[in-house]
């Protein structure tokens, strides 16, 4: 298996990149969040990478930290859920708010990523629970996402505003805070833009 590659990168898409490592070119694919920390970096860079093999494919994908990676491996175990999709969430959310998503059961958050509905979002949160570890559940959030913030959240989105507009006009708030206040708050944030 290719565990990493250290070289300069030759060219670059929305998709990927191409490394040039001695010479040769490897194509990996990678997450918009692995691109974006690339930036246009002309020097040698370093990439952990995973090796998919299928009987009729062999694609590389590249990950600029390690954590992202072992993540990766994590979401292709879950069944229906192959590299492409686990890409596009990786590319919609850092490990660690993945993390807590599943362990506050916040399928909504799964669900706002494109090309993931209701039935993979509630399958990934199943599966996926007793395989991420632990990480600190935001204050306020109720063992099953039923928490102040998760309330304002859904709150926000049954007011007409996508999963994405609620998250960022709660950002900054305390999720441990009324929900009449938080969604106050948000509201107010949303109305000074």
């Amino acid at each position: 298996m290719i565990a990493s590659l250290r070289g300069q990168v030759q060219s670059r898409d929305s998709e990927g990149i191409v490394l040039d490592v001695g010479g040769v070119g490897y194509r990996l694919a990678m997450s918009t969040r692995s691109l974006s920390f690339l930036g246009d970096s002309p020097g040698e860079i370093f990439l952990y990478t995973y090796l998919y093999v299928r009987e009729d494919i062999l694609s590389l994908y590249g990950f600029v930290e390690q954590e992202e990676r072992e993540f990766f491996k994590i979401l292709k175990g879950v069944s229906g859920v192959g590299p492409k999709v686990a890409l596009a969430v990786l590319s919609a959310y850092a490990p660690d708010d993945l993390r807590r998503a599943v362990i506050n059961k916040d399928v909504a958050l799964f669900q706002s990523i494109s090309g993931i509905g209701k039935k993979t979002a509630e399958r990934l949160v199943l599966e996926l629970k007793d395989k991420v570890g632990e990480v600190p559940a935001p204050v306020g959030a109720g063992p099953a996402g039923e928490g102040s913030y998760y309330l304002a959240r859904e709150a926000l989105i049954s007011l007409g505003y996508n999963f994405t507009e609620a998250e960022t006009a709660l950002s900054g708030c305390d999720p441990a805070g009324d929900v009449e206040e938080l969604v106050k708050d948000a509201l107010k944030k949303i109305g000074t833009r």
